[in-house]
């Protein structure tokens, strides 16, 4: 049964960082992270797929820089300059990729999702 498994959530101060990782236990063309706060619609924030090219929503381009271990089936988040806005449940997603063309483009309807981790940013 395919599963993706994130680690790396945590609380951190205003400005601080922190480091996500999602393993899966198959090949993804497509990966990428979402992430949705109490009261709030999800928000479908990164996307890598399999030749390396990555999209990122404008709410987190420039302090969230996603990357992908083909070889591990491990995608990361490395999240900078944390804001209070950035407090969500955190969530990988995945799709072996051959029902679609854009990973970015398709990032509401892939179709695997972990558990997710909390992320809370304090002032």
């Amino acid at each position: 049964q395919e599963r993706l498994d994130e680690s790396g959530g945590g609380s951190v101060l205003v400005g601080g960082s922190l480091r996500l990782t999602c393993t899966a236990s198959f090949y993804g063309r497509c990966m990428g992270w979402f992430r949705q706060a109490p009261g709030k619609e999800r928000e479908f924030f990164a996307t890598v797929d399999d030749t390396g090219e990555i999209t990122y929503a404008k709410s987190v381009q420039g302090r969230f820089i996603a990357s992908k271990d083909k070889g591990k089936n491990t995608l990361y988040l490395q999240m900078n300059d944390l804001k209070t806005e950035d407090t969500a449940m955190y969530y990988c997603m995945a799709d072996v990729g051959n029902r679609f063309d854009g990973c970015w483009q398709s990032r509401t309807v892939f179709e695997y999702w972990g558990h997710g981790t909390q992320v809370t940013v304090s002032s």
